[in-house]
């Protein structure tokens, strides 16, 4: 099942581990406007908690959803990011 959700930017991580996809998906959070959504697409599943715990923790930054999916016969882990201030 896919979320719908309104994506701005794309980031593809799929290939990097803890700590990167956190650390990319930061420097692109910085460079979106209030209000726009970053959907990071990782193939780390340690990305799943990595990123829930740095947007819970992090101002400004919303976590609208995550899913695990498949992509190419891979498995594939979504993360949309909404800069709210």
């Amino acid at each position: 099942m896919s979320t719908e959700h309104e994506v701005t930017e794309r980031l593809d991580v799929k290939g990097l581990n803890c700590p990167m996809p956190v650390v990319k998906a930061k420097q692109a959070v910085d460079g979106l406007g209030v209000g726009e959504v970053l959907l990071v697409t990782a193939t780390d599943p340690g990305s799943m908690p990595d990123i829930e715990g740095w947007a819970g923790s992090t101002s400004g930054v919303e976590l609208l959803a995550q899913e695990e999916g498949e992509e190419d016969g891979e498995t594939v882990y979504r993360h949309y990011v909404r800069r709210v201030e």
